[in-house]
């Protein structure tokens, strides 16, 4: 097959479609969230568009025939009815949503996997547009009163999604990821991986930033975070995957530490510990070769699991440095003993 995708156009248009995405999910949630549920829509969004991803993944690898980013598109078109034009609970859109926004998730990964041929930089890109998304699905929620106009950005994916699933169907690419060492255990490897994304989700809630107190300011945050997803998956096609996961496991350290009351030295500190987001990926795809959606969708179950205790648990400044120390310099270990060097 014939690719008319530019290898480096892929990351690009999954960066788009996952922006908008977040886009539309968040200025749902941010717009709900003076119901009498608050509490429960957040914990929600998270069980619902996250841990089907694994099963979404499962059944997408297994009929590379169905469009799971037409149907999670067409999803989000009945939640959004249900959401701006009847009047229903709240929940009810809530789950269609959160469902349209595993298969987009899925979707965008399975291509970026395909298109990568081993290589991690495309998928980071499709990641990390989901950091902008989110910033600016919060700042519409505020500003925005006409809800309706977000129809037009849905459409725009439509074509968009044709085409990459048309191009990528048949694509083996996800077969050439191989960043483990000989000899490690699969299983193992798998655990780790997803040992590392649970720790990630639960810091990612516990990281020091009473600086971060203003509009301006939350934009840095996500902005920073973006750009730590992509430069994740770029650095470690470049210098190789092991340097990258204990480097900026290890150099976060004191700068999310010593930064809850400087911005730019937490923030330095948050760019370096979003690196990871894509390695880990790739340490499970190098096992489940042949299951890119099922790969990424076990990841998205771990940051789930990260985030749940942020639910109960009220954390605590020397509480979540401590956290930050501890299960920064586990992971680096854990993870240099699996990864080899080379690039």
């Amino acid at each position: 097959m014939i690719k008319k995708i530019d290898n480096n156009k892929i990351g690009i248009i999954y960066f788009y479609i996952h922006f908008v995405v977040e886009v539309l999910s968040f200025y749902f949630l941010y717009s709900n969230y003076k119901s009498g549920i608050v509490w429960l829509i957040p914990l929600i969004y998270d069980s619902f568009a996250f841990v089907p991803q694994a099963l979404i993944g499962y059944i997408s690898d297994l009929r590379k025939d169905i469009n799971i980013g037409l149907i999670g598109i067409l999803l989000f078109f009945i939640g959004y009815i249900f959401f701006l034009y009847i009047d229903v609970s709240v929940l009810i859109p809530l789950f269609i949503i959160c469902l349209g926004n595993a298969c987009l998730h899925v979707s965008g990964a399975e291509a970026t996997i395909k298109y990568g041929n081993g290589k991690l930089s495309n998928t980071a890109i499709f990641v990390a547009g989901g950091s902008f998304g989110v910033m600016v699905g919060r700042l519409l929620s505020d500003s925005l009163t006409f809800g309706s106009i977000l129809f037009v950005p849905l459409v725009s994916m439509i074509p968009l999604i044709i085409l990459t699933h048309e191009e990528t169907k048949n694509l083996t690419g996800y077969t050439k990821y191989s960043f483990l060492k000989k000899n490690v255990n699969s299983y193992i490897a798998i655990l780790i991986a997803f040992f590392v994304v649970i720790i990630r989700g639960y810091m990612g809630y516990g990281i020091p930033t009473s600086w971060n107190k203003t509009t301006q300011e939350m934009i840095l945050l996500f902005t920073t975070m973006g750009i730590g997803k992509a430069l994740g998956g770029i650095l470690s096609d470049k210098f190789g995957i092991r340097k990258v996961a204990i480097l900026s496991t290890l150099l976060s350290i004191p700068f999310l530490c010593c930064g809850d009351k400087l911005m730019l030295v937490s923030l330095f500190g948050i760019c370096l510990f979003s690196m990871t987001m894509s390695i880990t990926l790739g340490i499970i795809l190098s096992v489940l070769k042949s299951k890119p959606g099922l790969s990424f969708g076990i990841t998205t179950i771990g940051l789930f699991l990260g985030t749940v205790p942020i639910f109960f648990i009220k954390l605590t400044f020397i509480y979540n440095v401590i956290m930050i120390i501890v299960f920064s310099i586990i992971s680096s270990i854990l993870l240099g003993s699996i990864l080899k060097g080379e690039k």
